[in-house]
């Protein structure tokens, strides 16, 4: 990077966001670290979006506009790659938005700490409330692949090290945040870590978190294609624990109940049927894991009492909760 080149890339897709888009641009564009440029990257939206940015390009230099056809988030975030000009690179969600230091704060640090990865603490932004979370310094590898925060908008990443991976988000897939950061984890020299809480993760009741469909079962590929990555990097023999118990938190947890929301009941079916035998036939001995049976945390006892009929009625009993 040049004297000359932004500090900070802040890569923005954006799809039919016209009702969200100029809170979130207008805490972009009120950053106190001056030095910064915007990638919006306008993914084929059909509403007003691309005016609103318009209108914000004319009186603002540092917004990028990236015009592009329609493929989804990671498909629009990979597009920005390779426009990227900053020493490093952030990525936010065109409905949510940030706190006025936040780019200046986390950059500071990341210099700071010669850091590849700085990651900030986050709200839960609801109607008329906020839901703070704040998250465990993990520095260990391994306890990154098993317990780290996966979303990538509360990080800034430095560029030279992300591109020199060649990780990118995978296209047409959700759960697209949990692939790209466990692909990058063997990868991090140093990770930081800063107490503020700057991004505010707006909760919506149309999100697609609170409709359930067979779409879920994408997680399924998600999973698949980190453990073939890994294998095709080398990186399996000394990370396989650590995928095990991965593979066991989201599958008999967050995907076991995202699934038994499915309305139609053989989707649902089918859904939490994938789901077990992925678990069972990728690690056939997960339950007696290590990681698993020395874990004391969250979901520790509902995740060991599992077996064919316990994770049938665990099922059946979510989808009424």
């Amino acid at each position: 990077m040049s004297s000359n080149s932004p500090k900070i890339s802040i890569i923005v897709p954006i799809y039919n966001v016209e009702k969200y888009l100029a809170k979130c641009l207008d805490t972009l564009t009120g950053q106190t670290l001056k030095n910064i440029e915007i990638l919006a990257v306008n993914d084929g939206s059909t509403d007003g979006s691309l005016s609103i940015l318009q209108q914000y390009a004319e009186k603002d230099s540092r917004i990028v506009i990236l015009n592009k056809e329609n493929g989804g988030l990671s498909d629009a975030r990979n597009y920005a790659f390779s426009h990227i000009k900053g020493e490093y690179v952030g990525f936010i969600d065109s409905d949510d938005y940030v706190d006025a230091d936040m780019y200046e704060v986390m950059y500071n640090e990341a210099i700071k700490e010669s850091a590849d990865i700085v990651e900030c603490n986050l709200h839960h932004t609801f109607d008329n409330s906020e839901d703070t979370e704040i998250g465990e310094h993990i520095t260990d590898k391994k306890e990154m692949i098993m317990n780290g925060r996966s979303v990538v908008w509360n990080k800034i990443y430095k560029t030279e090290w992300l591109l020199s991976t060649g990780v990118q988000f995978p296209k047409g897939l959700i759960y697209e945040d949990v692939n790209f950061y466990c692909k990058l984890v063997p990868f991090i020299n140093k990770i930081c870590y800063v107490e503020q809480p700057f991004v505010h993760y707006v909760q919506r009741s149309t999100s697609i978190n609170n409709h359930q469909t067979l779409r879920t079962m994408q997680i399924l590929q998600i999973l698949d294609d980190i453990y073939t990555f890994y294998q095709e990097k080398g990186f399996l023999e000394e990370y396989k624990d650590a995928l095990e118990f991965l593979y066991t938190r989201i599958l008999l947890c967050s995907s076991l109940k995202r699934m038994a929301h499915i309305d139609d009941k053989y989707d649902r079916k089918k859904a939490l049927a994938a789901n077990w035998d992925k678990l069972v036939t990728t690690f056939p001995n997960w339950k007696n894991g290590k990681y698993l049976k020395a874990y004391n945390g969250k979901n520790a006892t509902f995740m060991k009492m599992m077996n064919p009929v316990t994770y049938s009625i665990a099922g059946m009993l979510l989808h009424y909760l």
